[in-house]
């Protein structure tokens, strides 16, 4: 990627940020299913400018994962403006600014969603990490506004294209819905339609299968499809929804072995990037999707969260046999 510019391929498919979800590992298995960019998990601003070993860690990247970009979220301008240089000097390919994250500890400090509240205070940030971050591009991800009664998403879009943002992300619900009742993607066609409105927009929430990822493409006329909870346990979407709008066929879903096989994979990305007992934690929140569907996988799921080793858990995983039954202590 050009550091001056911000461009995506055509009908591009983006892995959503996820906190505790989208790290390193995670996001080299989906690159290699076919996601075109993927971010870090937020990172507060905060942790960022303390120089917190967490953030740094966050913030750590392969080659493989690019174009690659780390979000930051915030309160405080000077906060975003320090660590946006920090994050800059990662050599990540952008910066994206978290205004969307619906969490109450998140929006009680004006953070996240808590942007929706205050456009002005909103813009003032977007103009301050575009400033610091300098040529590399700078990007958004928010939602439609705080409520209902708030949505005003096309001035949003406008107004952060005129502080030099480049491309704006939009999860179709409010803050006030949080992740309940159906994404509103009238709200993304009319963004698109906006008279003005220039730089790309991404389209976020609902899209968890190839033919919704479709689906939104066609009724929306989003230049991008991010997607967040839909790839947790199946990276094969990205592959699938490629193949799936070229060809208007559907890919077989994987085989049980290759499910397996690839959760084996990451997790030895896991323990590789995070170390032994923390690489084996983390996992954790993956097992159940990849295991779903799968019988007798609540018993080897259970096996599987006893163990505190790699290779322990890589045996259970690469010698299962559906028929086969585990015994839990």
């Amino acid at each position: 990627m050009d550091t001056h510019d911000f461009s995506l391929p055509p009908d591009a498919l983006l892995l959503a940020p996820m906190e505790d979800v989208t790290d390193s590992p995670f996001r080299q298995i989906c690159k290699r299913k076919g996601a075109d960019m993927v971010y870090t998990e937020f990172i507060s601003s905060e942790a960022i400018i303390r120089d917190s070993d967490i953030a740094q860690h966050k913030m750590s990247f392969e080659e493989e994962e690019r174009p690659f970009g780390i979000q930051i979220f915030g309160g405080r301008e000077e906060a975003m403006e320090g660590a946006t240089k920090v994050a800059v000097a990662n050599n990540p390919d952008l910066i994206d600014i978290n205004f969307g994250c619906p969490v109450y500890k998140i929006v009680k400090k004006g953070a996240g969603a808590g942007c929706l509240k205050d456009l002005e205070m909103m813009e003032r940030m977007a103009g301050t990490v575009v400033d610091a971050a300098g040529d590399l591009p700078v990007t958004v991800k928010t939602r439609l506004g705080w409520d209902d009664s708030t949505i005003r998403i096309r001035e949003v879009g406008l107004m952060l294209q005129s502080v030099g943002v480049k491309a704006l992300t939009v999860h179709a619900r409010t803050r006030c819905q949080k992740y309940k009742g159906d994404a509103r993607w009238e709200y993304l066609k009319h963004l698109k339609e906006t008279p003005g409105l220039s730089i790309p927009i991404i389209g976020n929430g609902d899209a968890d299968s190839p033919r919704m990822v479709k689906k939104m493409l066609d009724e929306t006329g989003v230049d991008g499809v991010m997607i967040g909870r839909g790839a947790i346990g199946n990276p094969w979407i990205f592959e699938q929804s490629k193949h799936y709008l070229a060809t208007g066929e559907l890919l077989p879903a994987p085989t049980i072995d290759q499910r397996l096989a690839l959760c084996a994979e990451q997790l030895r990305l896991s323990v590789a990037h995070h170390g032994e007992r923390y690489g084996v934690i983390i996992m954790k929140k993956h097992y159940g999707q990849y295991l779903k569907g799968i019988r007798n996988a609540k018993r080897l799921r259970a096996a599987i969260m006893q163990e505190k080793e790699m290779q322990p858990v890589l045996e259970l995983l690469l010698n299962f046999k559906e028929e086969e039954l585990y015994a839990v202590a």
